[in-house]
Order: structure tokens, then sequence, then C-alpha cells
């Protein structure tokens, strides 16, 4: 039952496929709107092709994993279907590419609903009494696991990554504030203070001010679209506050030490409280140890008096 469905699922979708290329109006004339809505697509395509082929962090990816990935990527935005805005972040922040991940939740499916079936098949030949309604769903469910639990790894690990780039973004504002006091001005205090440590999250944002550096645009407005598509507040805030040196003239450098101090009490507190966290999972599991170990005590007494 199961092998007759997906036949026809894969039959169903080959014709869909088919019949959209055969009566796809590729000689008809466009509306300006969706001239515009395609225009649009392709330079969204082309940056993003551009900064895949210029990022040494997406170098490694399967190239066939990266095409699949494109052509499913291609087939949502032509249907006005985009990844969400968080997860764009999360995988911005992490260093994979949308199509990759794409590729990867679709490849994750469609393994979990083989495995299902592959193992439904075997316990049919085992025990012959299974019916076959229950592998349908489970293999269901099981493609959906298999979608989704791609995206929930990238958001564990970007979560984690986050709060190492804010710790970094705090010293980062000590620098910044240090070359100020110093006399320099602030592109010079930016680059100065980005080229101390070597570590990843200093080196994203060295990468950022070199960037803007070649492109011909302000460094604070390069960190706050880093802080944009990262999800790291405290960069859109740096930016804002380096705006206002910039208009204005204001004096930043006490305003940024003052900020580094407030973001590393916040992290202090986050710790604690991620501390205390761990602290009450650890105190239910030694609670469920000890009632395990009184009903291993217990058990034997309450068989005799219940058999006596």
């Amino acid at each position: 039952m199961t092998a007759v469905l997906l036949a026809g699922a894969l039959c169903g979708l080959g014709l869909h496929l088919l019949v959209r290329v055969l009566l796809r109006p590729d000689g008809a004339r466009a509306s300006g709107a969706v001239a515009l809505a395609e225009l649009d697509a392709q330079r969204r395509r082309m940056r993003r092709d551009v900064a895949l082929a210029t990022d040494r962090r997406f170098a490694a990816e399967p190239m066939r994993l990266r095409r699949l990935g494109e052509s499913i990527l291609e087939s949502l935005e032509d249907s006005g279907v985009s990844l969400p805005a968080d997860v764009q972040r999360d995988l911005a922040l992490v260093g994979r590419s949308p199509a990759t991940h794409l590729a990867r939740s679709l490849l994750t499916a469609v393994g979990a609903l083989v495995g299902v079936v592959v193992l439904t098949a075997i316990g049919s030949v085992v025990a012959p009494a299974l019916g076959g309604a229950m592998p349908l769903w489970t293999g269901l469910f099981a493609a959906l696991v298999g979608a989704v639990g791609p995206t929930l790894v990238v958001r564990s690990r970007a979560e984690s990554l986050r709060r190492h780039f804010r710790h970094v973004v705090g010293s980062f504002l000590d620098l910044v504030a240090m070359n100020l006091a110093g006399g320099r001005g602030v592109p010079e205090a930016l680059q100065s203070a980005a080229g101390v440590s070597p570590g990843w999250a200093m080196g994203r944002i060295r990468e950022c001010l070199e960037n803007a550096r070649l492109q011909g645009t302000t460094p604070w407005s390069a960190l706050g679209t880093l802080g944009d598509d990262i999800g790291v507040d405290e960069l859109k805030d740096l930016s804002a506050a380096l705006a206002l040196v910039a208009d204005d003239g204001a004096k930043i450098r006490q305003s940024l030490a003052s900020r580094a101090t407030s973001l590393r009490r916040r992290e202090l507190a986050d710790s604690e409280g991620r501390a205390q966290a761990r602290s009450q999972s650890m105190l239910v599991a030694q609670m469920l140890l000890a009632l395990g170990f009184l009903v291993f005590l217990i058990y034997p007494a309450l068989v005799r008096v219940l058999a006596s």
C-alpha cells in the first residue's frame, strides 16, 4: 500500500511538472509588474551567486548539493515564497547558504521517509500482521521531522555563535573607545580594533569593514548591515552611535565604554540564568535517580507482600 501511494505521488508530481513546462507562456507578453518582479528575482539571484563565489565560508559546500538547492530556491522565489527572516539570519551566522540548507532539508526528509519504508518492509516480512496505514503516517511524520531537523540544528548552533559574537562586540567596543581616546578617527579606530584578534567573530567584523572600504560605503553602515544580517542588535546600536559621530560630531568615547559595560553585565546575567537552569535540570535528574533507587529497593518487598 505504501509503495503504491509513493508511486502515485511521484507520477502526479511528474505530470504536474510536465504540464507546467508545456503550458508555460514563454511567448506571451508579461505585464509590467510581473516583469519587474522577475527582474528583482534575477538581481537577487545574481547578488547571491556573487556572494557565494567570493565568500570563503561557502567554498567547501558540495557543488551538486548547492545546485539542487538553487533549483529549489528559484522555484520557491518564482512562487513568491522565501525563507523566514530568522532562518536567513541563522544561516548567515552559521555560514551556510540558503540553497545548501534547502537541499539538506530535502535530502534528510527523503532519507527519513525511505528509512521508515525500509524498516516497515522488514517488519512486514518478520511480522506479517502489521497493517499498511500506520507505516504511511509514520513515514510522513518521519519526513516532516527530517525536513525540520536541519533548521533546528542550525538555530541551536546560531544561538551559541550569537552569544559568542556579543561577547566579542563588547571587547570591540572597548578597543574602539581606546583608539578614539588615542586621537584616531572613527574609521581608523574601527580598523585598528578589528585587527587585534584572529578569531572568527572579529574576522567577520574585519571583513565587513574591508568590504565597506572597497565598495565606498561608510564603515558604520556596513556594521549595521552585518548586525541586521546575523541578528546581533549590538552592532546596529554601534552603527547608530557612530553615525551620530559622523553627522553631528557627538563625543562617543564615554558612550562606547558604557555600552561595553552594560553589554558585559547583560552577558553575566545571561550566563547566571543558564547556570541556574542547568542546576535545576541536574536537580531533577538526581530526584529521578533517587526515585528509581527507591523503587528498586521497595519492589521486592512489595511483590512478596502481594504474593502472600
